[in-house]
């Protein structure tokens, strides 16, 4: 895996393929797929798709006067796998050469204009560098999300080993293409009393799913209500753009719903849902009945509990009309933004070149820490800092003051009184599901939908999607999530479209998010909840890195196996053996590489760190944490009553040496603590000088995570890890936190501690640093 950052350190990482417990034995259906006519019940009669009800498709090249072709390149100018743009005078095409087939399609990503040249081509599909859209090479289509619209193909001739693109100049200008769609031929009288599909939510997935249905062919009635006073728009560019008008920030057009009979009703509140009846209830009485009913109703913002909190100018940012009146308040006044989450951290963000000051307030150590770690939390607080950004951490609101009746002060919990003339919170969503409590849909403990694969509820024909739901997620093990993202919502929509038409699709997307701050954009893939190590590669200070969420899975049970590890095991075992699984990435100017990750764990194959000795280093504090008590005492390793300082002799060990060391020349059996101070108080002490011991300085600092004698052969050593940790290693000093040089001793030779040539050394691999 490479990126745009100079001369990368690599990753000590490999790429296994995972076999699935069961074979898939059809593919992923998408929005692109042809298929036959799809017949579907509606409104109690059946109806069937033709081709007639469509509308019609312009064709391509509507006459030469209004295309272009253009000799790109030579045959052999690319090789299978590669992309190339290339200039065709009305504009440019990207040039896709896989398996011997050359393909010419849009060169933008229609979603925000990303260079598709920098991004990703696997499996017949290019993928986005910015947020991970993927398109058909073939057909252009999009495929996966985010965006709406698909790109242009153009048709490609080779004459003479040369390439030649023939394309529509409309086409090349525009860079996108809307996928034909039905028409609605049973459109509502008036405000009719029923519908064949209502969606409840206008975001991203009650868009999508509308969309899907008109796209598979659906020609029935479609009724999309939302709370809001607008047409579904771009939310995620709210808190980035604070100043964007509801018109800049629309998703599609009037006329685009028009045209497709996809009815839309703004500030339309469902109070009840009837699933026995098929019937909602809107708060003003209205009434109306559905077949298939697709609930998206998103989250609903929290908000401050404290004293003060109906004090004026105290926001939650959830419409166009929030963002710009904060903004319009906070030019040339004082800002606290309660939250260093990415809603938070993004308003403020916006706000530091318009207000006077802009303040943080957040519970935690740094900002995104459960999501992005700790290290990359301080790098980008770093980054805030410098742009005149103040934080108070580890506290919290305790009071909002004002001044006739106005936000003017913001006391916290330790104590401190912040000036403040705006305040943005940004503490977290609950789902927006109250009017479902009575309705028979299934809510968890904390209000999330729960659906399958399909995006199916416990009740038939009726489907839920985006951020009000928990799903199970593939590539996870089919554990059961909740992922608030834009284009996790995009997925869920079409999902749920195709299988309200019985297409049995289900959700195997990547999740993939974004955030914008200070011009720097950061990218994330996959799903890092619970993550166990980061890696970082690159410079967090230059904010040229990109970080790998590891999940521990399976060094804890091996160690036990072999006796290794002492003490009780953790109270949630480790699946068996598998080593290190990066279960995210995230990157600032690293580019492509979340969008490679991505592509890489949509495949079905797994990225693992190597299962060598840089394995065991990278979790042996992870591992001897969960038993440093037993450790210290050393509990339960056999022979060690009798000697001093808790040391276990080589005789311990199968096929061990002949004649039993000296306790003095003997590693302790150690427990693993960062001090001298602590490893004192686990009864552990250094051992004492002697012939075999002289000129090695003993860091107390870091024990060794083994004991051995350093008379002793280090083949011997190498042989007994081996079989209790069953990985590879080429030396024993290899699996020890210091490195030693055996001088003139090689693996199959005897040495001892006297021929080492340097005192130990930390080892620790430059590109896996430790969280």
């Amino acid at each position: 895996m490479g990126g745009c950052f100079s001369k990368p350190k690599p990753v000590e990482l490999k790429i296994e393929v995972v076999l699935p417990e069961k074979e898939r034995g059809k593919e992923e259906l998408s929005a692109s797929g042809k298929g036959s006519p799809r017949a579907y019940q509606g409104n109690g009669t059946a109806r069937h798709f033709h081709t007639e009800e469509r509308l019609p498709a312009p064709h391509p090249y509507p006459g030469t006067q209004d295309c272009v072709e253009a000799a790109v390149c030579h045959v052999k100018d690319l090789e299978n796998g590669q992309m190339r743009e290339v200039e065709l005078g009305w504009g440019k095409v990207l040039l896709v050469k896989e398996n011997g087939e050359f393909h010419a399609l849009g060169h933008k990503c229609p979603h925000y204009g990303a260079p598709l040249v920098k991004g990703v081509l696997s499996r017949g599909r290019v993928r986005c560098p910015w947020h991970g859209a993927c398109f058909n090479i073939s057909t252009g289509d999009l495929e996966d999300f985010p965006g709406l619209d698909s790109l242009h193909k153009f048709q490609v001739k080779i004459e003479k080993e040369k390439v030649y693109v023939w394309a529509s100049k409309q086409a090349l200008q525009l860079q996108r293409r809307t996928k034909v769609m039905a028409k609605c031929i049973s459109p509502s009288a008036g405000h009719s009393g029923s519908t064949n599909v209502l969606i409840v939510g206008a975001g991203a997935a009650g868009l999508v799913c509308a969309e899907t249905l008109r796209q598979e062919g659906f020609s029935d009635r479609i009724v999309l209500c939302t709370l809001d006073r607008h047409l579904p728009y771009d939310r995620p560019k709210l808190s980035k753009s604070l100043d964007a008008q509801p018109e800049q920030l629309a998703l599609r057009p009037k006329e685009f719903f028009r045209a497709y009979g996809i009815e839309v009703l703004t500030e339309a509140q469902v109070v009840t849902v009837d699933v026995r009846n098929k019937k909602v209830v809107f708060k003003d009485g209205f009434k109306l009945e559905y077949n298939k009913l697709l609930l998206a109703p998103g989250s609903s913002p929290k908000t401050l509990s404290c004293k003060g909190k109906e004090v004026e100018n105290v926001f939650t940012i959830r419409t166009p009309e929030d963002a710009n009146r904060v903004v319009r308040l906070a030019r040339g006044r004082n800002v606290v933004v309660v939250g260093a989450g990415f809603l938070g951290m993004e308003v403020a963000a916006y706000l530091t070149e318009k207000a006077h000051s802009v303040s943080v307030v957040e519970l935690e150590e740094t900002p995104f820490r459960r999501f992005l770690g700790e290290r990359v939390g301080r790098a980008l607080m770093k980054m805030f800092e410098n742009n005149r950004v103040k934080f108070y951490m580890q506290t919290e609101v305790s009071e909002l003051r004002a001044q006739e009746g106005k936000l003017k002060e913001v006391v916290l919990k330790s104590s401190k009184v912040v000036r403040a003339d705006v305040c943005v919170v940004g503490i977290g969503a609950v789902p927006a599901t109250g009017f479902l409590r009575q309705s028979g849909i299934s809510l968890d403990s904390r209000g999330f939908i729960p659906v399958n694969k399909m995006m199916q509820t416990n009740i038939p024909g009726v489907f839920a999607a985006g951020d009000a739901v928990t799903f199970p997620l593939a590539w996870r093990n089919n554990r059961k999530v909740n992922i608030p993202h834009w284009q996790m919502a995009h997925a869920q929509g079409r999902v749920a479209a195709q299988n309200m038409l019985a297409q049995e699709a289900e959700i195997s997307t990547v999740p993939y998010l974004w955030t914008a701050m200070f011009g720097k954009s950061l990218r994330y893939a996959g799903y890092g909840e619970g993550f166990d190590d980061v890696i970082i590669q690159g410079d967090l200070e230059e904010l040229k890195f990109v970080a790998f969420y590891t999940k521990w899975t399976g060094v804890c049970q091996a160690l036990q196996e072999g006796g290794l590890l002492l003490g009780s095991p953790p109270a949630q075992p480790p699946s068996p053996c598998r080593g290190d699984e990066v279960i995210a990435v995230a990157s600032m100017n690293y580019d492509p590489i979340v969008s490679k990750v991505a592509e890489v764990l949509a495949s079905g194959r797994a990225i693992r760190k190597r299962e060598d000795r840089r394995y065991v280093l990278a979790h042996r504090e992870r591992i001897l944490s969960l038993h440093a008590a037993d450790l210290g005492r050393h509990a339960g390793a056999p022979g060690t009553e009798a000697k001093p300082w808790g040391q276990v002799p080589t005789s311990n060990f199968p096929g061990s040496p002949t004649r039993e060391p000296e306790s003095s020349q003997c590693l302790p059996w150690a427990a693993w603590l960062t001090s001298r101070e602590a490893l004192a108080a686990s009864r552990c002490s250094p051992p004492k000088a002697s012939a075999a011991t002289k000129g090695w300085p003993w860091r107390q600092d870091r024990p060794c995570l083994f004991s051995c004698y350093w008379d002793w052969s280090p083949v011997g050593a190498v042989q007994h890890i081996r079989h209790y940790l069953k990985i590879k290693t080429h030396t024993f000093a290899d699996l020890c936190d210091f490195h030693c040089n055996w001088a003139n001793t090689r693996e199959g030779e005897t040495g001892t501690a006297t021929e080492c040539s340097m005192p130990h050394q930390e080892v620790w691999p430059v590109s896996a640093q430790r969280r």
